[in-house]
């Protein structure tokens, strides 16, 4: 049996904890103001706005519970990859979130549209370049790690999509200060809820692919087993598993058919060099077996 001990201390979403820290105080902060302005003014857009930068808080929170706890509980014996994907489950429940937020968003703004109420613009727009600007340090701040972390991107979508979402208040807030419209309010409110749906999607449907163990879409399958077969001394590869446990650590076991003489040795290096080099697949065991010798063929599962 050959293992790939390759490891890294920090994983991707604690590597930028600092970040989410200083990102969670900004949102948190700021959240309080959006509340009480968008009930004083009752401006549907701005407590759109503020219900989206909720999910954000609680985003950024339990993006920061997960990766304290995967780091706490990585040395645990009976959890042999400790509680890594705890960032994958905290990045579901976030997308769950975004479809909350955006779903009242667009039942709010249906009931609206058929009797404006009257919106007090002036505190909405200032409220909503306040807003710019906080998403916007946020958004510089999370924006490296959100390449790295599906926890920390799920965070990063929330605030590109709370930035537009300020965005719209300011254009509702002016459009309301110079014309007086009372429909610009839940019309604005109505398109961030549209525009939260498409990135809760991408960012729910990423987490249940981890969850399923279903293959990295980056990874062809049919390449790694002609890349595995064509080592010398090697006859075949069959079962074979590639699966993300979490973000920067995809997983992949293989049992390798060697024929008679080869250096067992010898073959698990090079297989792990094929594997690292042309598939970025670190993390490997790999299980040396003699050719047609395929006795984990008779499990039932």
């Amino acid at each position: 049996m050959g293992h790939d001990h390759g490891h890294v201390d920090l994983r991707a979403g604690a590597r930028h904890a600092g970040r989410l820290w200083w990102s969670f105080g900004l949102v948190t902060g700021f959240l309080v103001v959006q509340v009480v302005v968008g009930l004083a003014a009752n401006s549907l857009a701005l407590l759109s706005d503020a219900g989206h930068m909720a999910t954000d808080a609680l985003g950024l929170g339990m993006a920061l519970a997960a990766i304290t706890a995967a780091n706490r509980a990585k040395q645990a014996q009976h959890r042999t990859f400790g509680l890594y994907r705890l960032e994958i489950l905290a990045a579901l429940a976030n997308a769950v979130l975004l479809f909350g937020v955006a779903g009242y968003v667009l039942v709010e703004a249906a009931r609206r549209l058929d009797d404006p109420p009257e919106v007090s613009s002036v505190p909405v727009l200032v409220v909503g370049v306040i807003g710019l600007a906080v998403n916007l340090v946020a958004f510089m701040l999370l924006r490296q790690g959100a390449t790295e972390s599906l926890n920390v991107r799920g965070a990063y979508f929330e605030v590109v999509a709370d930035t537009l979402g300020s965005i719209g208040v300011i254009v509702a807030a002016g459009l309301m200060w110079v014309t007086g419209w009372g429909w610009v309010d839940p019309v604005i409110g109505a398109g961030i809820g549209l525009f939260i749906l498409p990135r809760a999607w991408r960012l729910g449907r990423d987490a249940v692919r981890i969850l399923v163990q279903a293959a990295p879409e980056g990874v062809d399958l049919p390449a790694v087993t002609a890349a595995l077969t064509d080592i010398e001394g090697v006859a075949d590869v069959h079962d074979l598993h590639v699966w993300t446990l979490t973000s920067e650590m995809e997983v992949l076991t293989a049992h390798l058919g060697i024929t008679e003489g080869a250096d067992s040795q010898a073959v698990l290096q090079q297989a792990r060099t094929v594997l690292a080099e042309r598939f970025h697949l670190s993390h490997a065991t790999l299980q040396v077996e003699t050719a047609g010798n395929h006795d984990c063929q008779e499990m039932t599962w």
